[in-house]
């Protein structure tokens, strides 16, 4: 007699399905500017306003949607470990799941080899410089990449 498969497998593949992101970064921006208080967009703002130095990933969708996370010449690691600089706690997301380095005037969004990858426009990246407005999702995460303008 074959057993039955258990309803409390531990084990299974993770299927996050399409990864739905906006087609138009700038568009997708102004939509999400739009959401935040007064407050927030001063902050942005002031990012944009910059010279570049420094630029700021936004949590647009996903658990803790509207965080925000300052990303300085010396970078940030994002992932699931807690010493991570953009922290998302959730088993989608590998412990060192990517990095967002500084590389001349730009950001580099670089994968770090994790297990269900980094994505913009519903295409895998191991590396991606950032634009503005740029959405990437990470895990069940939908992070804004906002940029200085100049």
């Amino acid at each position: 007699m074959a057993a039955e498969p258990s309803q409390s497998e531990l084990t299974t593949t993770l299927h996050l399905g399409l990864r739905e992101v906006s087609n138009s970064p700038a568009n997708h921006l102004e939509e999400q500017l739009a959401l935040l208080s007064s407050e927030d967009r001063a902050v942005v703002a002031e990012i944009q306003n910059s010279d570049g130095e420094k630029a700021m990933v936004l949590i647009a969708r996903g658990s803790h949607k509207g965080s925000r996370f300052l990303i300085t010449a010396e970078g940030a690691s994002i992932g699931r470990s807690a010493a991570s600089a953009i922290f998302l706690d959730d088993v989608t997301v590998s412990r060192t799941h990517a990095t967002v380095e500084k590389s001349g005037k730009d950001f580099v969004l670089k994968d770090s080899g994790s297990l269900n990858g980094t994505y913009i426009n519903n295409l895998s990246i191991s590396e991606h410089t950032l634009v503005s407005g740029d959405e990437f999702q990470i895990g069940k995460f939908h992070l804004l990449f906002i940029g200085s303008n100049k």
